[in-house]
């Protein structure tokens, strides 16, 4: 029962238009804040660590994203996402990890692997991570690319139709290059390998040179810069480097790095040398990654993973779908003990579009560049170049095959002269062969003026 006092009830919830109208402005503010509002980021906590595996729970995160790990005295330590089991995250550090403690917080962030890009790389020396670390100040590249590239239709990929003049006399004229091939450099340690990818940096007719040092001893890097590419070089280079002693998954993204440069030149319609020393450091890094997680070994140690890292790092090169661009790619191969015939090797030479062997016979006779030219084929050649040419370079290749297969009877005194007027031929041919295929390191040899020698050469060894 109402009072006297109390307003009537129709009085009592009229609603006043101000307050109304107020309240209304309030909540469409709020609807909108929550409708902006970033999720709240859940952490973890590292649980185990193993090598150089770091386990976390708690959290969740994609493949390929980053985690900060807080250590001691409240530093951060970056670490990749490399795969997950049950409510179990694998991490892999980008860097020192020193100052890691049990049930440390683990807090993922929403950044991925990407890559600086732009002109401004040009002349500049970057590590593993995109960062500078030849003294020159920041960056001036304020694009980015993704470390994995983008897959191009392989229906979409114009043809090798034109040489490429790598200043290399032996390789001009007998494993002749196109643009957009992509070649592996088949070496042991100590035969050169490091001399003839220099040779090819300096006299390589192409707009950006993008060199890749990785897994390799850190003392060859300034080196590298300095003897072999030089000022010259260095003007229009970028080299990325990620030597031995960096985590496997720094030297892996610096060779991921290194062909996402390569491909945002070729984008832009340049012509692009790419360099990456070396191949095999890249699938070691990859399966050290893959045995830490559990990945059963396959081959000789090396799980499956390795393997299909491999094409999906060399496909990235060769010729633009979008312009007339390209990256001609060389890879080196190491030789362990001079076994060409190891998985990686095996695997890189089905994958890609030749191969230069390097001999340790020749490099210890003091033959350079080590070329062995039996062991060693360029398989888009037939492609590029005239049938006077391919005519020529088998004939040649028949005369050094013949002596080769003699070798042995030839140095002990054992053939008679006579005996076989295609050995007797191959005989007098030989040291003038050896004189051709030999180049100083600082000797550039054009394209033309290699195609002439040969043609002279074998001319001479008819008559």
């Amino acid at each position: 029962m109402e009072t006297t006092d109390s307003p009537p009830a129709a009085e009592r919830f009229t609603p006043d238009p101000v307050r109304a109208e107020l309240w209304r402005t309030r909540l469409t503010r709020w609807r909108n804040q929550l409708q902006m509002r970033v999720p709240p980021v859940v952490e973890g906590k590292l649980t185990r660590m193993v090598g150089l595996t770091l386990e976390a729970v708690g959290c969740q995160a994609a493949i390929g994203g980053r985690c900060l790990i807080q250590g001691y005295d409240h530093k951060y330590i970056e670490a990749e996402v490399v795969g997950f089991a049950g409510e179990k995250l694998f991490l892999m550090p980008t860097g020192d990890i020193r100052g890691l403690m049990p049930n440390a917080r683990v807090i993922p962030t929403d950044r991925v692997c990407e890559a600086p890009v732009g002109e401004g790389l040009l002349g500049r020396v970057l590590d593993g991570a995109g960062r500078p670390i030849d003294a020159q100040g920041a960056l001036r590249a304020h694009a980015r690319m993704p470390l994995t590239g983008r897959p191009i239709n392989p229906m979409s990929r114009p043809p090798i139709r034109e040489p490429l003049d790598v200043g290399v006399r032996a390789i001009n004229s007998l494993l002749t290059v196109g643009r957009g091939q992509r070649l592996g450099l088949f070496a042991g340690s100590g035969v050169g390998k490091s001399v003839l990818l220099g040779m090819m940096t300096r006299f390589t007719n192409a707009d950006v040179i993008v060199v890749g040092l990785i897994g390799e001893r850190g003392r060859e890097v300034k080196e590298f810069i300095e003897n072999i590419l030089g000022r010259e070089g260095m003007s229009r280079a970028v080299v990325v480097v990620s030597p031995s002693d960096d985590p496997p998954l720094m030297r892996l993204h610096g060779a991921m790095l290194a062909t996402s440069i390569a491909e945002y030149f070729r984008d832009q319609g340049k012509q692009v040398l790419l360099l990456m020393d070396s191949l095999t450091r890249y699938a070691q890094a990859q399966r050290e990654i893959a045995l830490a997680i559990g990945e059963p070994p396959a081959t000789k140690g090396y799980p499956p993973s390795v393997f299909a890292k491999i094409p999906q790092l060399v496909e990235r090169a060769g010729t633009s779908d979008t312009n007339n661009g390209s990256i001609t790619a060389f890879y080196t191969v190491l030789a362990e003990g001079d076994d060409h015939n190891d998985p990686i090797a095996d695997a890189v030479r089905a994958t890609l579009d030749g191969h230069v062997v390097l001999s340790r016979r020749l490099a210890e006779a003091g033959h350079y560049p080590a070329i062995d030219i039996e062991a060693s084929i360029s398989r888009v050649m037939t492609d590029i170049v005239s049938r006077e040419h391919l005519e020529r370079v088998r004939r040649l290749r028949q005369r050094y095959s013949a002596y080769e297969q003699n070798r042995d009877l030839i140095s002990v005194g054992a053939y008679q002269r006579g005996s076989d007027a295609r050995v007797d031929e191959a005989i007098e041919f030989h040291p003038r062969a050896l004189e051709f295929l030999r180049q100083g390191m600082h000797q550039a040899v054009s394209f033309q003026d290699s195609l002439r020698e040969l043609t002279q050469l074998v001319a001479t060894g008819s008559a």
